[in-house]
């Protein structure tokens, strides 16, 4: 029995890993942008990125926000994106498409800092 039982714990985390790599997952991602970023590149910025689910078929769902926390905590990041996708390998897929590299050159240049998080939902 006292062999059994970690053998049979080491099977459910292999599963529960192996269901979680080829699930669902999210891609959040928070913009600070540069103090004297023009207004209008943000609002290009957004657009763009929220133009990338037409561009980037893997790409499930895209949502998007600016901070309205009343709690302080943001240290300056105004923007959060969360960005759906069915697999890993979809969201590999986007990371290297031509369309989100395209974004990522127009971003730079008013992007003071990004903050990148991707989890496996759970439930």
């Amino acid at each position: 029995m006292k062999v059994l039982l970690p053998a049979l714990l080491a099977l459910a985390v292999l599963m529960t890993t192996a269901t979680a790599a080829d699930g669902p997952i999210r891609h959040v991602v928070h913009f600070k942008f540069k103090k004297d970023a023009p207004a209008d590149q943000v609002k290009k910025i957004t657009d763009e990125f929220a133009a990338l689910k037409g561009k980037i078929e893997a790409v499930e769902k895209l949502e998007w926000g600016t901070n309205v926390s009343p709690e302080g905590l943001d240290k300056g990041y105004s923007h959060c994106w969360i960005v759906s996708f069915k697999t890993p390998a979809d969201r590999d897929a986007y990371l290297v498409h031509p369309a989100h590299k395209a974004f990522v050159s127009l971003l730079k240049p008013v992007l003071e800092e990004a903050l990148v998080v991707d989890f496996v939902p759970q439930k």
